[in-house]
């Protein structure tokens, strides 16, 4: 009864001390349906939630707010532990560490359900954790996981559906939660997340204090992370006596990017959501992404919400790609509820190496899965782990 998988050796010890920092992140993206005119005459929707409100989501996370800049379409948050986002249907929440991200959901649905506001799609994603051995409750294992947003969301749609993309024995996998109606009528929007390891020395000692940058625009500078969306505007913050994060709106569109630069465990991880396909080449901003953090290993997943109405508008974002340098040791793809797509790739540095794999296309030519498996839920809710 519950949920089983491989690759999830993740358990709940609450006591156990990190042997560092925890650098892959936890994601939620909530969309919701537009609440009633009457409800939210000005349309503010998400972004009518008062501040109070949001702390107290965010301290049942264990993050807070360290920064804050806004624009027309949304709200942008630099937390203590990633980053937060607020369009008036949509709420993206990123934190890393040993933080307990989806015990903000009970209080996010209290305030959504005071605007009218009613849950349209959720999706959850995360890479291996280094650490999974010290992670708390709900996020001791995938297992765990999924049982607590099936208690939430279960009930959306044909329910939730969970899955672990990647390759067996190369690290990481990608874990995937998803739930949605069938009410989801909006253009298609992309999504690129990135999580780096091993980051070169030399890039990576840019995000340490020592090295003589002390202010988020310096390191923002150094690092030629201002290059990579050039029109974005950016929120950055660096933490004693290293790390950074930053935070980029640009229109309708956002990106983030958050370091861990400590010597065998570095980390450093990318996201850019909602940007328009002919707009911005994919393989060149993967190329200013590496190019920054030079990674022995990364893992790339990109995201659209709406794959058969992306097949003649995706550009570079549907088709395959593998950066200079490296070589696709792992790939897979995966078709999820009301027509979203994902694709799941790992690489590493070529280093003379020729047994490179190709990786699978988001749109074009992608219509074969591999290395996915799929999470067998039932029966599961109101269970605890």
């Amino acid at each position: 009864m519950g949920v089983s998988f491989p690759n999830d050796t993740g358990a709940t010890t609450g006591s156990v001390a990190s042997p560092g920092f925890e650098g892959f992140e936890k994601r939620l993206d909530i969309e919701f349906h537009p609440a009633p005119v009457f409800s939210d005459p000005e349309g503010q929707g998400l972004r009518a939630i008062p501040r109070v409100e949001l702390d107290n989501m965010l301290r049942a996370a264990e993050c807070t707010i360290v920064a804050h800049m806004s624009n027309a379409e949304l709200d942008s948050y630099v937390l203590s532990e990633s980053s937060l986002f607020i369009y008036p249907q949509r709420m993206v929440i990123k934190t890393c560490g040993t933080t307990q991200l989806l015990c903000a959901i009970p209080l996010l649905l209290e305030a959504t359900a005071r605007l009218a506001l009613k849950v349209s799609r959720v999706k959850y994603t995360r890479g291996t954790f280094i650490f999974p051995h010290v992670q708390p409750y709900p996020h001791g294992s995938f297992t765990e996981e999924v049982r607590y947003l099936e208690e939430y969301f279960g009930n959306l749609g044909d329910g939730g559906k969970a899955f672990v993309m990647g390759s067996k024995g190369i690290f990481p996998n990608w874990h995937i939660y998803t739930a949605a109606d069938h009410g989801v009528e909006a253009d298609p929007v992309y999504t690129l997340e990135m999580c780096m390891t091993k980051l070169d020395r030399q890039a990576a000692g840019i995000f340490f204090k020592a090295s003589g940058l002390e202010t988020g625009p310096e390191m923002t500078k150094a690092a030629n992370i201002d290059k990579m969306l050039p029109e974005s505007r950016i929120c950055d913050f660096t933490f004693d006596p290293c790390g950074y994060s930053m935070n980029g709106i640009e229109g309708g569109a956002h990106s983030t990017i958050h370091v861990t630069p400590e010597p065998n465990q570095s980390y450093a991880s990318f996201e850019a959501m909602g940007y328009n396909p002919w707009q911005v080449d994919l393989p060149s901003l993967v190329e200013r992404v590496v190019a920054s953090f030079k990674p022995a290993v990364f893992a790339m997943s990109v995201h659209v919400t709406d794959g058969n109405r992306a097949l003649h508008t995706s550009g570079s974002w549907g088709e395959s790609y593998c950066p200079r340098g490296y070589v696709c040791d792992g790939s897979s793809r995966q078709e999820l509820p009301c027509g979203s797509i994902v694709v799941f790739h790992t690489f590493k540095e070529a280093n003379g190496f020729g047994d490179s794999g190709t990786p699978l296309a988001l749109i074009r030519g992608g219509h074969v899965s591999r290395g996915t498996k799929k999470v067998v839920i039932k029966n599961i809710k109101g269970l605890r782990a």
